[in-house]
């Protein structure tokens, strides 16, 4: 028998599906996610952190779930909004169905309700906190509590997502595929990575581009990256407010001309800031795998993954930094590098996994940049 199951909005809005996966209640802020694809990519990517994520494209599941697959150790997100999920897996990499590995995972899932009409709610109204519940289905209750939750700007999620303590990389490469797209080069360089909620996939594409990889907790000090005579220094993707991470903005700060660096989304938002710049919350962010950007510097488009609900304000930035990347559909910053400094970042993920591989050329762009 299905188990009932509820999802309230803090504009009093409620939705009624069914339940799947943990049978709980959660919270967070609900955003929405256009990839068609990628489904396991999505909910183990630790920028979801403190999020309950809407999958636009109608049924999930459908090619089940494999640990090759994986972005973090784990599950991420708060909650997993679906219009249906497949209860019979077809592929022949599948290990477990979606339902088993969210339940295995303590990961509230509901499907059955219109995401179509929360999406249009959330592009309209913006991002907004929520209570997803099979559990507590009394609506007055739901809403009172959505209503009572703090929002993400002005939150430290990082913390809650690094490694306890600093590794070497030595996991798989790249799959197939995707060696296809980024070349193979024999290691040349040592590349310092600062995981602030970092996806697998990235040190995966370091170490295609020839890079030793050592990765510390986003945490660190500039001393403890310097103390490991990196080439260069990579700052990762993570969630919650940027302008939040003051030790990290600190960190970025101390770095600035002693190492080439390249920032990655969060890591693109702390470059900013430590570079005196601004960032802000967008109404409701850009998460899937169909973002246009214009890179500048070639006057190509590129089709990107994307996955950020703050973006760093053009106009904030000094002279001699230099705009090299706009995304097409809000004409938002994507990419920039310093005139003067070795340092270039992006907003979006050219490790793309799941996505499109237009931009993995910048993996080549860092080795290139470290000399």
């Amino acid at each position: 028998m299905d188990q009932p199951a509820k999802l309230a909005l803090e504009d009093g809005t409620v939705y009624i599906g069914r339940a799947f996966g943990s049978v709980a209640e959660t919270s967070g802020e609900v955003v929405f996610n256009t990839s068609m694809t990628g489904y396991q990519e999505v909910l183990t990517d630790p920028s979801y952190k403190g999020q309950i994520v809407t999958m636009t494209y109608p049924l999930m599941g459908n090619y089940g779930v494999t640990v090759e697959d994986e972005e973090s150790a784990k599950p991420q997100v708060a909650g997993f909004i679906v219009r249906e999920w497949a209860r019979v897996p077809s592929n022949f990499r599948s290990e477990t169905d979606l339902d088993t590995y969210l339940k295995r995972n303590g990961i509230v899932g509901i499907e059955g309700i219109d995401t179509r009409s929360l999406v249009r709610r959330l592009r309209v109204r913006g991002a907004m906190m929520g209570v997803l519940s099979a559990t507590d289905l009394d609506n007055t209750s739901l809403v009172k509590k959505a209503c009572g939750l703090q929002g993400m700007e002005g939150r430290d999620l990082v913390r809650e997502v690094v490694p306890e303590r600093g590794y070497e990389w030595t996991k798989a490469g790249l799959a197939p595929l995707a060696q296809s797209m980024l070349a193979s080069h024999a290691e040349t360089h040592h590349v310092v990575a600062l995981d602030y909620g970092m996806k697998w996939n990235i040190p995966r594409c370091l170490v295609q581009a020839g890079c030793r990889v050592s990765i510390l907790p986003g945490t660190a000090k500039a001393a403890d990256v310097l103390a490991l005579k990196p080439d260069g220094v990579f700052l990762s993707n993570g969630p919650g407010d940027p302008a939040a991470v003051g030790y990290a903005i600190d960190t970025v700060k101390d770095l600035l001309g002693k190492k080439p660096i390249f920032g990655i989304c969060l890591g693109h938002q702390l470059l900013g800031l430590a570079m005196g710049g601004k960032t802000y919350k967008l109404k409701f962010g850009h998460r899937g795998a169909n973002q246009p950007v214009m890179n500048h510097q070639t006057g190509q488009v590129e089709i990107t993954t994307q996955n950020h609900g703050f973006a760093v304000d053009i106009d904030s930035l000094s002279k001699d930094v230099e705009l090299t990347h706009v995304n097409l559909n809000d004409q938002t910053l994507e990419g920039m590098r310093h005139k003067k400094i070795p340092l270039f970042s992006v907003q979006y993920h050219p490790e793309a996994s799941a996505g499109p591989h237009d931009s993995s050329y910048l993996f080549d762009d860092f080795r290139k940049l470290m000399g």
